[in-house]
């Protein structure tokens, strides 16, 4: 087992590292408070090719591998995980998913402005209803002629009222019984200025507060059946190999706020003094800096083999839900330890790490809950269906 990077993949690191570090990392309390990331940012993205990374250059993408991606995702949470999440739905669920299921005609509409940063995707599944029980989704879609016509609600949606394309999931078996579940559901390549959509921005978060985060309403959307993203009743199946591989992104993005904690931790443990000399001398100041230390490790080495799972051929579902639970709540665990260290400081928004713990929360909640993780690590180590 090698685990040294290439060449190329230590030029991407530090290239991201640096852009964060140059363009990111100052605004991102700024960002915070505004509720709302600076959208050039994403032309940005665009332009130093991190919005292609996987996707082939015929389609406009930056090629590269999974790793190379897991790479760039670290930095980007390091810096802000809401910039992180603009990357991982656009790029990860979004532009991945047409690259793999696409029509060439639709690869080549909506790949290119998605991998320069023209354009957004936004990934159109969690309903107010139906968060982990994604099977039993509500929004309809009725054919009609060469049309469809899609009707529901889509909660939670991040880059929602950003998107320029939706990637919508809805149900299209009606009421017979052999396409009830996920064997009625299909994927749909809405664009966002389509008639009956209405998006509504969700603000008040407690975390990732720069991302758009929002509410769809489809009331009556018509698309043309040359929307359909694969196979008519398979959508579910889009989905959740899209998830696969975005619980990567997101334990990726988790490394990277446990990176953060990590040195914020320990450059702030070296200057504030009590009791006489640093506090970075006190064994149980130590304690709080280690267990961040050997559980960021921990979770970066999880991230790392799903990537070489996913670049090898090999089946990588369990892998990734395995690095997701880890590294989410790692992230938190790393959050709360800097903050013991920074005190009653580490309090106000002066200082990075409580919005790094605010941020981290939710990734023990979305793309799958910690619990829900635990339950598929679970059936795939026993064969029983715990949802059965």
């Amino acid at each position: 087992m090698n685990l040294e990077l290439s060449e190329e993949q230590t030029a991407v690191r530090r290239v991201a590292a640096e852009f964060v570090d140059r363009e990111i990392a100052p605004h991102a309390a700024a960002w915070d408070r505004a509720e709302s990331v600076d959208r050039a940012i994403i032309g940005r993205l665009g332009e130093l090719g991190f919005l292609g990374l996987t996707i082939p250059e015929e389609y406009g993408g930056s090629g590269g591998d999974h790793l190379a991606y897991c790479l760039v995702l670290e930095e980007l949470g390091r810096g802000d995980s809401a910039v992180r999440g603009i990357v991982s739905v656009s790029l990860g669920l979004v532009a991945k998913s047409i690259n793999t299921y696409g029509t060439e005609e639709q690869k080549h509409q909506w790949l290119p402005p998605l991998t320069a940063g023209t354009a957004l995707g936004c990934f159109a599944l969690t309903e107010p209803d139906t968060g982990s029980d994604a099977a039993n989704l509500t929004t309809r879609a009725v054919r009609d002629g060469d049309d469809w016509v899609i009707s529901g609600t889509k909660m939670f949606i991040t880059n929602g009222t950003w998107a320029d394309v939706a990637l919508v999931f809805a149900r299209t078996g009606g009421d017979d019984p052999d396409r009830q579940g996920h064997r009625g559901i299909t994927a749909f390549l809405v664009p966002a200025d389509s008639c009956g959509l209405e998006r509504r921005e969700i603000h008040g978060k407690l975390g990732l507060r720069g991302q758009a985060t929002a509410e769809l309403v489809l009331d009556g959307v018509r698309v043309p059946d040359g929307a359909r993203l694969g196979p008519e009743g398979k959508g579910f199946s889009v989905a959740m190999a899209a998830l696969a591989k975005g619980r990567m992104s997101v334990a990726a993005g988790c490394v990277g706020i446990a990176q953060a904690c990590l040195d914020a931790a320990v450059a702030y443990a070296k200057e504030r003094r009590q009791f006489g000399p640093p506090i970075a001398a006190h064994q149980l100041v130590q304690e709080l800096i280690s267990d961040i230390k050997v559980e960021l490790d921990a979770a970066r080495l999880l991230v790392w083999r799903v990537a070489d799972h996913i670049e090898r051929g090999l089946p990588f579902a369990t892998e990734s839900s395995v690095a997701k639970l880890y590294a989410s709540e790692a992230a938190v665990h790393a959050a709360n330890n800097a903050l013991q260290v920074f005190g009653g400081y580490g309090y106000i928004d002066e200082y990075p790490v409580g919005k790094y713990l605010r941020d981290a929360r939710v990734m023990t909640l979305y793309e799958g809950t910690s619990q829900i993780h635990k339950l598929l690590i679970g059936r795939a180590l026993t064969g029983v269906n715990a949802f059965a």
